[in-house]
């Protein structure tokens, strides 16, 4: 079996495969931000410098982060450094500079948002564009397989030699069944809610979810299919995981401590009477 393509022309434009389809996969995302941010009652005019701020600052940390991780592999060749179009983005990089990034354009842009609110309508979307961007962006890139495999679930990518561990397909269901389990817990969270209409529920429930789950995936991946013993970025990349899981952990815990209280808590006469209102 052939490696897939990493690029193809149109006329004389060369279009790589990994970029066209992380596009792809950030659009869809995006969209579907606009979806539950509207179902939230938010307005959504700002979403769209949102998205432009998020993709520059996230492809920015991402390849800072793959570079300073790898410094051995560019430090006769530096020009490679701005080769992205070869692959080469991590993902927490993205997420350390995405993320604060999109808190401030985020707080700045429509303040009525709290933090942990506005991370809870965001993590499904990044989760979604994580599972759709795995299939369509690292797989699809030069050296994007794992470690070199004889099992039959080996698959040849371009620039690596023999059949290589399908981590993009693999990360993308670890993604896919992330999502899932948030949409459930969002559902499960707002029956929970509406039972209860004269509070405001907690917040943080899903953020933290997602920190434990791909925090674990992530430092997993990393240390069976990705990382190489004694090399530092591997190391840090099974170390952030680890931390992202543990602050997720923490986080966790909090808020089910808010929810015991949000369902137990008696309500006052005065709520009451503002929920009504708020329902006609």
């Amino acid at each position: 079996m052939r490696p897939i393509p990493t690029a193809f022309h149109l006329g004389p434009l060369e279009l790589h495969t990994y970029g066209l389809g992380l596009a792809v996969a950030f659009y869809l995302a995006w969209r579907y931000l606009v979806v539950r941010t509207r179902r939230a009652g938010y307005p959504t005019d700002w979403l769209g410098s949102l998205g432009i701020w998020v993709v520059v600052s996230a492809l920015f940390g991402a390849r800072l982060f793959h570079v300073l991780t790898h410094l051995s592999s560019y430090s006769g060749q530096p020009l490679q450094v701005v080769e992205v179009w070869h692959g080469g983005l991590a993902s927490f990089g993205g997420l350390l500079f995405a993320v604060p990034t999109a808190l401030v354009v985020a707080h700045r842009r429509c303040p009525q948002i709290g933090l942990l609110e506005g991370l809870d309508i965001a993590v499904p979307a990044l989760a979604l564009g994580w599972a759709i961007g795995r299939v369509l962006g690292p797989q699809l890139m030069y050296q994007g397989g794992g470690h070199a495999t004889s099992s039959w679930i080996g698959m040849y990518y371009a620039g690596q030699v023999g059949r290589r561990v399908p981590v993009p397909l693999i990360q993308a269901l670890e993604d896919a069944a992330l999502f899932a389990v948030l949409l459930w817990l969002d559902r499960r969270l707002g029956r929970v809610a509406a039972e209860h209409p004269a509070r405001r529920p907690p917040t943080g429930a899903l953020t933290a979810t997602a920190m434990v789950i791909w925090g674990v995936a992530r430092a997993l991946d990393e240390r069976l299919w990705l990382g190489e013993d004694g090399r530092l970025g591997s190391d840090l990349v099974q170390l952030a995981g680890v931390a992202l899981a543990v602050g997720g952990l923490v986080l966790g815990i909090a808020v089910l401590r808010n929810w015991r209280s949000f369902v137990t808590a008696p309500v006052e006469p005065e709520q009451l009477d503002r929920a009504h209102l708020a329902g006609q």
